[in-house]
């Protein structure tokens, strides 16, 4: 995969542009670069499938300064379509495609997937007390930090469970953020800054090997 010569890699790239939305030709080409520059850094057994989830955090952290260790988990899984523990090229450029230019609905749905913790359709008064007892717990206060998260839970829920069934549906999350973008990261930050996005960009289109 690393060796790929450039008209493999052009070739690609068209491929994908009918596939994947938001880059364009010589964008997608830089991206497929970028992914074979970080495979060459993993082992040789892992890189025949594809970015594994060590240096996918990796990336996360350093490039998109990710710290919450469950969000990080959870946008590995929400990039990772069948589940192989392992990033494939087209899920590294689709996944991007969202991460770095995705529209709010594309947006809103990839939050709700990734705050929906057991996959069941709906985020419920558990997943939001684990997600956000995982990224307030470390903040010291002298008050039980349970009771502090149940507070934002009851609050949460006040402000999204539409049909008040004690859970947010997707409707539930899509109309709360499209009256109030600010809500779209509620549980987690799981979307890059747009400082970082632009970073990231100047960095993957013009000088794609010397992102790490």
């Amino acid at each position: 995969m690393s060796a790929m010569n450039r008209k493999l890699i052009q070739n690609l790239a068209e491929t994908m542009c009918k596939q994947v939305k938001h880059f364009n030709t010589v964008e997608m080409e830089c991206l497929i670069r970028l992914f074979n520059a970080l495979l060459g850094e993993q082992t040789e057994r892992k890189a025949g499938h594809g970015l594994d989830r060590l240096n996918f955090r990796h990336i996360l952290h350093n490039t998109f300064d990710m710290t919450d260790d469950m969000m990080m988990d959870r946008v590995f899984r929400a990039f990772d379509k069948d589940n192989d523990s392992y990033i494939s090229v087209k899920e590294w450029v689709e996944g991007l495609s969202l991460f770095l230019r995705g529209t709010l609905d594309e947006k809103i749905k990839y939050c709700f997937d990734v705050y929906d913790l057991n996959g069941d359709g709906y985020i419920s008064r558990e997943e939001m007390f684990h997600m956000l007892k995982d990224s307030l717990i470390r903040q010291p206060t002298e008050e039980d930090p349970d009771e502090g998260v149940k507070d934002l839970v009851d609050i949460a829920l006040k402000k999204m469970d539409y049909d008040h069934d004690g859970k947010v549906s997707y409707a539930d999350f899509k109309s709360t953020v499209r009256d109030e973008n600010l809500l779209l990261e509620a549980f987690g930050n799981c979307l890059p800054h747009l400082k970082r996005i632009q970073s990231f960009e100047q960095q993957a289109f013009q000088e794609p090997q010397e992102l790490h």
